[in-house]
């Protein structure tokens, strides 16, 4: 007979983080750490970790609300479709239907032409009060091969990157 706790508990990943850029760097590190937990290779992991850090650093900048965290969620479904889901407290503050066309010479606006080129979907979700949901889903075509824990925040520290991606193309050196 399976029960509650038997189902996908190794493809679902939620953490809570501050709504700060630390919090939102950390988001994409963490990300990429558990993605590399579930055997995803680097290489499809990348896309994934760029809507991360869009969606995490949208929640941050325009989702933040002073004292309040935002919420990273990853869920892999057995197809391999990765669904990314970052919900903050600006409840009232939606980003656009179509991301706008960034200005040739501006240095921001273009994160979410970014998560749309990037996912197979994506769009908002309403709370509960005060909240919402960003949500993009990612092709990763990978199925998680097996469970393990997920990182701590506590051991991606500010030059170091996932442990999981050491001596692997795009991993921060350690000292």
């Amino acid at each position: 007979m399976t029960t509650l706790g038997d189902v996908n508990q190794e493809t679902h990943f939620s953490v809570l983080l501050s709504s700060t850029r630390r919090g939102a760097r950390l988001a994409r590190l963490i990300a990429v750490a558990q993605l590399c937990s579930w055997d995803v290779p680097l290489a499809a992991s990348e896309d994934a970790a760029l809507v991360v850090a869009e969606l995490a650093a949208n929640a941050a900048t325009h989702g933040r609300v002073p004292g309040r965290n935002f919420r990273l969620e990853l869920r892999m479904s057995d197809d391999g479709t990765l669904r990314i889901e970052v919900a903050d407290t600006r409840g009232d503050a939606h980003p656009p239907a179509e991301p706008p066309e960034a200005a040739d010479d501006a240095e921001s606006g273009r994160g979410l032409l970014l998560v749309e080129a990037l996912a197979s979907r994506w769009g908002v979700l309403p709370g509960p009060f005060p909240r919402k949901t960003v949500w993009a889903e990612v092709a990763l075509g990978k199925s998680p091969s097996s469970p393990s824990s997920p990182p701590s925040p506590s051991t991606l520290t500010k030059d170091q990157g996932p442990p999981c991606l050491s001596g692997r193309a795009g991993a921060a050196p350690r000292s």
